[in-house]
Order: C-alpha cells, then structure tokens, then sequence
C-alpha cells in the first residue's frame, strides 16, 4: 500500500460506522466512505463538533450540518489548494493521491536534474493535485479535463502554488477525443496521468462504465507516449476493476520494447486514532530508471 502520509494540513482522525472524521485545516468533516463497513463506537469527542457533515439520502445527500466557509485554503509541502464543499461530498481534493504526487514528482526532478525537458499529460485532471504537482517538479504539463468549472479551479490552485506563469495548457475537452487528435497531431509525452471516473458520458451523451471501456482507452493513450517515456500512472475508485487488472491492460499497451517496470497497489490514508490506513482508491505506476 502507498501511504498519503506526509500531510500536515490533512488528518483523518477516525473511521467509524461508514463514515470518516478528517480535519482539512482547521475545519472538521465528517463524510460517508463505502469502505468503512466495520461497525465501532464513536468516541473521539470530534464527532459531536464538526464543522461539516455530509449524509446520504436515497440516491444523493447534502451536507446536514455547514458551519465552514464557502472555501478555505491547505498545503502539501509547496503546493496550496483551495477546498470548497461540493453537493456530492467532495472538497476538490483526493488527499490519498499525495502518494502518487510524490512519485511523479521524483521521477521528473530526477529527469530534469538529468538535463530532460519532460511533458506530461494530465488526463480526467479535475482540480489539478497532479499538474501542480508535476509543474512544481519541473515539467510542462497539458491537463484535460470535460468540465470548466474544474479547469479554472486547477488554474486557480496552480495560481495559489506559484505556477501561475508555468507552462501548462489547459483543455476543457472529452479525454477521448482529445487524446484522439493528439495522435492524428503527432504530439508526444514523457509522463502520462489517468484518473478516470468510474463511471461516465461519451461525446453524444452516451453511458460508458470504466470497466468495459478500460482496456480501448489505455490502449488509445498508450499512443502518444514520447519514444523515451519516463513514466504513466493510472488511478481509479472502481471497486470492478482491481489494481492487478489495470496493471496487466498497461503492460499489454504498452510497446515490449520499452523495457520498464510496473507495480499495481492500494493508496491508503492513516487513521490517527486506529494506527491502521484506510484504503481509498487503487493505482498502476509503471516507470523507467531515471540515470
């Protein structure tokens, strides 16, 4: 498992009875996580004094109890973030992907420090955690993403981070077919991100579910890797398909010929009051030895 352990801004404190107690700066949430299915008493006095707390009803939910501001601000390390609480319980943040931020920000330090000029490719790019992450390293980054709203909120954060001014395109397109006229382009890069829903919409309105269009859209993207990559990382929430299934389709993507390594796991986030990590999400990184 990689640990998101390396927060001081974030903390999930407990994980009890389907939901979690996190403190996102100085604001407290409680918010419902399906994998918490272990039942357990709620003593933390916390659990009585949070600012936000998110229930589900029928098929939706909304925040039962709003004491916190419409948005507020945290760190990791450099990079800064701005947290507004969405309708469907999100912040705008994925706190377990710092793990994979400190990855791809390794691997491109390294290259850079070689003398490389890497391009990345952020894809389902949401609020950005990953473009700030890989621009801070050094990279360019194009990062795509269908919604607007989304796209000016990674504008926003690179902004907050001080990459304001950085080489960075950002594209409010289907990934698909953008990805689609970057092979007809020719256009190449050196470090591939995927973080796509589980579930979703094609371009005529379509209902696609990650686990029966995985396989063509892996292989679509493995298309504009550079002829020297350094690196492609794919993310997903989908409970159907497992970190070893998307680690078997990358390798099967990509060229033989490249020769790198791959590693299929669990991201996980410490609970403080248990010692023990929840797991929130699945990842595949694969890479090649930077020299």
């Amino acid at each position: 498992m990689w640990k998101a352990d390396k927060w001081q801004d974030y903390e999930l404190i407990d994980a009890q009875d389907g939901e979690r107690l996190e403190r996102w700066g100085d604001y407290i949430l409680i918010r419902p996580d399906p994998q918490i299915i272990w039942k357990g008493e709620k003593k933390d006095p916390r659990w009585k004094k949070a600012h936000g707390v998110y229930r589900r009803v029928g098929g939706g939910g909304s925040w039962v109890v709003n004491k916190m501001p419409e948005e507020w601000c945290v760190n990791y390390g450099d990079f800064t973030f701005k947290l507004r609480p969405m309708g469907f319980k999100h912040t705008g943040l994925f706190p377990e992907q710092a793990a994979n931020w400190d990855w791809t920000g390794d691997l491109i330090r390294r290259a850079v420090a070689g003398g490389r000029e890497i391009k990345v490719l952020n894809l389902f790019a949401y609020t950005g955690g990953a473009t700030v992450a890989a621009s801070v390293a050094g990279a360019s980054v194009c990062h795509v993403d269908a919604s607007k709203g989304m796209t000016n909120a990674a504008k926003e954060n690179m902004k907050l981070s001080g990459r304001e001014d950085a080489p960075c395109r950002y594209i409010v397109d289907d990934c698909r077919k953008f990805v689609e006229r970057e092979i007809r382009r020719g256009n190449k890069y050196d470090g591939i991100i995927m973080d796509p829903p589980s579930y979703g919409r094609g371009p005529g309105g379509e209902v696609w579910k990650l686990e029966d269009c995985a396989a063509d859209l892996i292989n679509l993207t493995a298309q504009v890797l550079s002829d020297d990559p350094l690196f492609f990382l794919i993310n997903s929430y989908t409970t159907g398909l497992s970190p070893s299934t998307m680690q078997y389709l990358l390798s099967l993507a990509l060229p033989k010929h490249l020769n790198g390594q791959s590693e299929a796991g669990e991201l996980g986030i410490p609970v403080t009051n248990s010692g023990l990590a929840l797991p929130a999400g699945a990842s595949v990184r694969w890479w090649r030895d930077v020299e």
